[in-house]
């Protein structure tokens, strides 16, 4: 009599433990998915570079990308033909809501606002940052509007 007590509580136990962790599943995908439509729905972010070859305005670039790898070699996101750059010279990343700006071991360094670039770095609107011998200066856009004559 006691073991077909015990054996019947076991069960009832065993059917509780996994009706828990299925509500437990549960709620933990309808979290996932209240998640994943908040982050679908945020704004991009988006920013414009300026490049300056030699103290004269050249092009301007228009990203909603949150990593942009700035170098001579071809395939980076923004190339520019500059001897004194590194093939992947630097990188502009989106992250913690803030735009940050990191050397990438270069040669010949990365200068924010004429100082010499060691550690990641937030950068803002109106920031000018130096790579080799071309300057880039900084405008974050706070619309999704792209803006004119960017190329």
């Amino acid at each position: 009599m006691i073991a077909t007590v015990v054996l019947a509580l076991r069960f009832a136990l065993a059917i509780a433990l996994y009706a828990f962790l299925g509500w437990a599943l549960f709620t933990l995908l309808q979290e996932l998915k209240q998640q994943g439509n908040k982050l679908s729905t945020q704004k991009k972010p988006s920013i414009t570079i300026f490049v300056n070859i030699e103290k004269k305005r050249e092009s301007q670039r228009y990203f909603t990308q949150t990593e942009i790898i700035i170098g001579r070699d071809t395939h980076c996101d923004l190339s520019v033909m500059d001897e004194t750059l590194s093939a992947h010279h630097a990188r502009i990343t989106y992250h913690h809501g803030q735009w940050w700006l990191e050397d990438l071991n270069s040669r010949n360094g990365t200068f924010l606002n004429r100082e010499k670039l060691n550690t990641p770095a937030v950068i803002i609107t109106g920031d000018q940052f130096k790579c080799g011998n071309t300057l880039f200066d900084i405008r974050v856009d706070t619309d999704d509007a792209v803006p004119e004559n960017s190329t």
